[in-house]
């Protein structure tokens, strides 16, 4: 371009060398418009043949003739550079071409050279519409062909840069009509091509852009809104013809049920729609409200899913123009879990034997929940302490049977407590309490309190007196429990138990039916038993023991001297005893026991009272002073026996005690035992106490055999003649009563042999035995002879009787010298002395 400048420049400054009067120089330089500041334009200096540093030295300047410097020049290497950016459409609009006018002027000599800058125009400028938008309202019921004016963009750029053709975006209605005038200006018609229908497309958006010749291109755009206006031609149509909703039934008033939304193709008042219920019941209005106009439905009453699952309603839109549509809302209502379950008793086994036998049905009963889905799906269960169990069946039916054995003794009824829970969220439960009484069975018996008792009572009772009472307790109720007593068959020493006790079915009370004497029974034992009502029956015994206590009602007898015999007792006594000698012992027994037996002895009368003392509690009758010529033949001793009863009894009994005289000193003197040559036998007691009864019973049969013997052998003219026997002490190893609790006092044996002279001594002997066993404690192999007592009651009989025997008694020589197995002697066998007698002539004394 530079080349082609300075070029032209030649040509004018031929053209000027041709002209006359030319004064100056002019030249013509172009530059594209928006170059940058300090782009170069030409280089004067050439085109002025100037040479270098001439345009300082002459002090060049440029001077512009607008108002604006676009341009500089350099003095020093002549270059033009442009100063400011320029901008053509500013500078010049639509003239073209657009020219900026400068000179140079030179100095010295003055000179001025004119500059000529033409702008040359860039496609810098974008089409512009005047507004951002066309809004066209077309009715749908315009034809085909249709012409609509368009409003041309503006482009400020020039030729080929301007607007050269229009664009419209693609759509099925409408295209451009593009048009230009003389001036080569474009004009733009928007051409309708098909049909519209609003209905369908009430609304066209469509872009129309406007582009121009330049390099790169440029366009500008412009928006066309084509509203389609309506006619009412369509009626308002919903979406659906039926609609479901879903709600809560728990849901507040006011919830938004649905909006409802019906559309009318038309516009306008055409589509303006009105809402309502069409030909519904009575009861939607008061559970839903429809907003007419904006087609809300809301909830306006309550809710409940267990009365109506859903609702089936009409609505009716209705247009401006009159056209109406309709649909169908189904509102379907969701259950939440706001019923608890329900336990319903079908039936139940009350009260329940208690030998019930395992998985026995006790209840039978359904669980119902009126919710639906999981809020109505329920678990059921009962303590796990109980002794039942539940089972399900089918349709919510549930078993309450017994799984463990049941003991009405233990537990008599049952609080049992279902507990009932659904699966909704959150869970709710409910409970119920069903009573079960445990009847009872006859599975336990009476029971006594003990296997064994005891009882007691005083003898000489009244019969029918109360003994005592048992008492079994029976676990069991009612007739299982009735206890009824009796007692068991048995026998009573003789007699049947029946006899002698009763026991009361009822209380269990035992009574005796006869006086019991406890010398005859001391205790019996019987057995009761106790037997329930049940069926059957069960039942226990119990062994009492009847003590019956002893009562003084026993007065103490004389076994010697025998009381109540009609034989008075004699006893001999040498008149040459000294002072403590022993003359007999007195023995009694007592038939009660305890201290009602202890027995006491005491002189009540004597014939000289102090010759003879009494012991106490042995017995032993012994001369208190020796026997002198003035003393009677013959002394009596009443002597009363006392018990320790209360109050105490007693007896009496008469002692006669018959001095005589004619034994030998020697023999006179007591006999002294050592206590080292006789020990305690440790089974004496109980000899005595088994042979007591035997002596008892003996001694009567003696008494009988001696009665005949004496009946049958008695001989008027025989003599006797009785040797007073020598009677040994007391031993002191040996208590004095010599008796046990139960018999009383009983005498120990003494062992005395009496020999008779010979000559005119008949040969009739008595044997005097005492009322008990004798025991040798010094020499056990001593033989023991028994005489009846009543035999020594003879002897002083005799002694009257025959006065020949007195004569015998006094030929009894005291210094006679001692014999072994002679005649005429006198024998101790306790002390082993021998006096000379014969041998046919002992008499043995115990």
């Amino acid at each position: 371009m530079g080349d082609g400048y300075r070029k032209e420049q030649g040509l004018y400054l031929l053209l000027f060398l041709c002209l006359p009067g030319a004064l100056s120089i002019s030249l013509h330089y172009s530059v594209p418009e928006e170059k940058k500041r300090g782009s170069l334009v030409a280089n004067v200096l050439e085109d002025l043949k100037l040479g270098t540093g001439e345009l300082s030295a002459r002090r060049a300047q440029l001077v512009s003739k607008n108002s604006k410097q676009y341009f500089r020049m350099d003095t020093h290497s002549g270059n033009l550079l442009i100063n400011d950016k320029i901008d053509r459409e500013t500078l010049c609009g639509q003239t073209d071409p657009c020219l900026l006018q400068s000179e140079i002027v030179l100095q010295d000599p003055l000179k001025i050279f004119s500059i000529e800058i033409k702008i040359e125009d860039v496609n810098d400028n974008v089409p512009k519409f005047s507004k951002k938008a066309f809004d066209l309202e077309i009715p749908e019921n315009f034809s085909p062909s249709t012409h609509f004016p368009l409003e041309s963009a503006r482009d400020e750029d020039l030729g080929i840069n301007n607007i050269q053709n229009y664009t419209l975006s693609p759509n099925e209605h409408f295209q451009l009509d593009v048009k230009s005038d003389e001036d080569g200006n474009k004009y733009v018609d928007l051409v309708l091509e098909k049909p519209l229908d609003r209905e369908k497309d009430s609304h066209f958006g469509l872009t129309l852009t406007a582009v121009d010749g330049g390099k790169p291109r440029r366009t500008g755009t412009v928006q066309i809104n084509i509203v389609v206006l309506d006619i009412n031609d369509n009626s308002p149509q919903f979406t659906h013809s039926q609609y479901k909703v879903r709600l809560k039934e728990n849901s507040p008033r006011g919830t938004l049920v649905f909006k409802l939304e019906a559309t009318d193709l038309d516009f306008g008042s055409n589509a303006q729609i009105i809402y309502s219920f069409y030909r519904v019941p009575e009861e939607i209005y008061d559970l839903f409200h429809l907003n007419e106009n904006t087609g809300e439905m809301t909830l306006s009453g309550q809710l409940d899913y267990e009365k109506e699952t859903s609702y089936g309603m009409s609505i009716r839109a209705t247009d401006g123009g009159g056209l109406l549509g309709h649909c169908k809302v189904l509102v379907e209502i969701e259950d939440v879990n706001d019923n608890v379950p329900e336990v319903s008793i079908i039936s139940i086994t009350s009260p329940l034997a208690e030998d019930s036998p395992l998985e026995k049905l006790v209840a039978l009963f359904t669980v119902t929940d009126q919710d639906s889905g999981d809020n109505g799906r329920t678990m059921c269960s009962v303590e796990a302490t109980l002794p039942f169990m539940l089972k399900s069946t089918m349709n919510n039916y549930y078993q309450l049977v017994v799984q463990s054995p049941l003991d009405r003794e233990k537990v008599a009824d049952y609080n049992i407590t279902i507990t009932v829970v659904d699966q909704g969220s959150p869970r709710l439960t409910s409970a119920r309490v069903i009573n079960v009484q445990i009847s009872d069975v006859n599975d336990n018996p009476p029971v006594f309190e003990k296997s064994s008792c005891e009882m007691q009572i005083r003898e000489n009772n009244i019969p029918g007196l109360l003994i005592g009472s048992v008492h079994a307790a029976d676990l069991d109720t009612e007739k299982n429990a009735k206890v009824t007593y009796s007692l068991l068959p048995g026998k009573v020493t003789d007699g049947l138990v029946a006899s002698y006790i009763s026991v009361n079915s009822e209380s269990g009370n035992l009574y005796a039916l006869r006086s019991l004497d406890y010398e005859q029974i001391k205790d019996f034992k019987v057995t009761v038993r106790a037997t329930d009502g049940g069926s059957p029956p069960l039942s226990s015994e119990v062994t009492v023991r009847v003590v019956i206590l002893d009562e003084n009602d026993n007065a103490p007898f004389f076994l010697y001297p025998l009381q109540n015999s009609t034989s008075p007792c004699n006893e001999l006594v040498p008149k040459s005893v000294e002072a403590g000698y022993l003359v007999t012992k007195v023995v009694a027994v007592d038939g009660d026991s305890g201290q009602n037996s202890w027995l006491s002895y005491e002189l009540l009368k004597a014939t000289d009272p102090g010759l003879f003392s009494l012991g106490a509690q042995n017995g032993e009758v012994r001369t208190r002073r020796a026997l002198t010529e003035r003393d009677t033949s013959k002394q009596r001793l009443l002597i009363v026996v006392r018990d320790n009863g209360l109050p105490p009894q007693s007896s009496t009994a008469m002692l006669h005690v018959l001095p005589v005289g004619g034994f030998s000193d020697p023999y006179m003197k007591a006999v002294e035992v050592s206590k080292e040559e006789h020990e305690e036998d440790g089974t004496l007691t109980l000899y005595l106490v088994i042979c007591l009864a035997a002596v008892s019973f003996v001694f009567l049969v003696c008494i009988v055999s001696f009665a005949a013997i004496k009946i049958c052998r008695r001989d008027p003219g025989e003599s006797f003649i009785a040797a007073p026997p020598h009677f040994p002490p007391a031993r002191p190893d040996i208590p004095e009563n010599g008796g046990d609790s139960q018999s009383g006092s009983l005498s120990r044996s003494y062992h005395y042999d009496v020999c008779l002279t010979g000559g005119s001594l008949s040969s009739e002997f008595r044997f005097l035995r005492p009322l008990i066993p004798v025991f040798s404690v010094g020499d056990p192999n001593l033989n023991v002879n028994q005489t009846p007592p009543s035999a020594s009651q003879d002897i002083p009989n005799l002694v009257e009787e025959k006065e020949s025997e007195k004569k015998a008694r006094a030929s009894l020589s005291e210094d006679a010298a001692p014999r072994s197995g002679a005649p005429g002697c006198i024998a101790n066998q306790a002390t082993g002395a021998n006096i000379n007698c014969g041998q046919n002539d002992w008499l043995t004394y115990q």
